[in-house]
C-alpha cells in the first residue's frame, strides 16, 4: 500500500492537478484516496465540483494527518497526500514522515528550481525518522520546444533528488477537466495523451 505525498515549495506548480489525476489512475488499478492536507482544500474544492458516484474520494486530513492515515489505509490500496505549497508547512513534514513516496512537480522556471533546493533538504531531514522515503522530481507543465525545459533537466541534475524520466507536458486538457471536476482519463479522446503520460509516470515511479 504506497503513501504517496505530492509536495512543493511554491504555489502554482500544478501540485492538486497531478495529484487529482494521479489517484484517479490509481483507483483504475485499485481502491485510492486522496488526503488533503493543504489548508487550501484544492482537492476537496475539486471532489465537490465532480460531485459523482465514480469520482476519487477525497478526505479533509489537514489537522489529525497520521490518523487520517491509519484510518484510509484500512479501506484504500493507494493514499495519494495533497501537500500545502511550503516544506516549512506542518502538514508536509507530517506527511513526508508518513509516505513512502514523495513526487515533488516543478515547472520549467527559475523559481521552481529555486524552490526545490529548500525540498532537498527538507526530503534529507524527513529520512532522518522515515529512511524508506523515496522522493522523485517531476518536470511538469514541461513545453519541448522552449529553451527553458531544454535546460531544466541539466538543473535539476545538480541536485541530489533523481528526476523521473516522464514529464507531465503543458496540455489544455489538464485545465479544462480540473475546472469542469474531471480528470484526463474522464476525457476520452481528448484527454488521451495526457492521460497516458499519468499511467506511464505511476509505471515509472509507483512501486506496488
Amino acid at each position: 500500500m504506497p503513501v504517496i505525498a505530492l509536495v512543493s515549495n511554491k504555489g502554482g506548480a500544478g501540485k492538486t492537478t497531478l495529484c487529482v489525476n494521479l489517484a484517479t489512475a490509481l483507483a483504475r488499478r485499485g481502491t485510492a484516496v486522496i488526503l488533503d492536507a493543504d489548508p487550501q482544500r484544492s482537492s476537496l474544492q475539486w471532489r465537490a465540483i465532480a460531485d459523482r458516484d465514480d469520482a476519487v474520494a477525497v478526505v479533509d486530513a489537514v489537522d489529525g494527518l497520521a490518523d487520517a492515515v491509519r484510518a484510509a489505509a484500512r479501506r484504500h490500496a493507494h493514499l495519494v497526500i495533497d501537500c500545502p505549497p511550503s516544506v516549512q508547512a506542518p502538514q508536509t513534514r507530517e506527511a513526508l514522515g508518513l509516505s513512502d513516496l514523495a513526487l515533488i512537480p516543478v515547472q520549467p522556471s527559475p523559481l521552481d528550481l529555486w524552490a526545490s533546493v529548500h525540498i532537498e533538504r527538507e526530503v534529507e531531514t524527513a529520512r532522518e525518522r522515515n529512511p524508506g522515503l523515496r522522493a522523485v522530481l517531476v518536470i511538469n507543465q514541461l513545453e519541448p520546444r522552449t529553451r527553458l525545459s531544454q535546460l531544466m533537466r541539466q538543473g535539476l541534475a545538480e541536485l541530489s533528488l533523481p528526476v523521473a524520466e516522464t514529464a507531465i507536458r503543458r496540455r489544455m486538457a489538464y485545465r479544462s477537466s480540473v475546472l469542469e471536476g474531471r480528470t484526463v482519463l474522464d476525457q476520452g479522446g481528448r484527454g488521451a495523451a495526457a492521460a497516458e503520460e499519468i499511467r506511464q509516470l505511476i509505471r515509472e515511479v509507483v512501486r506496488q
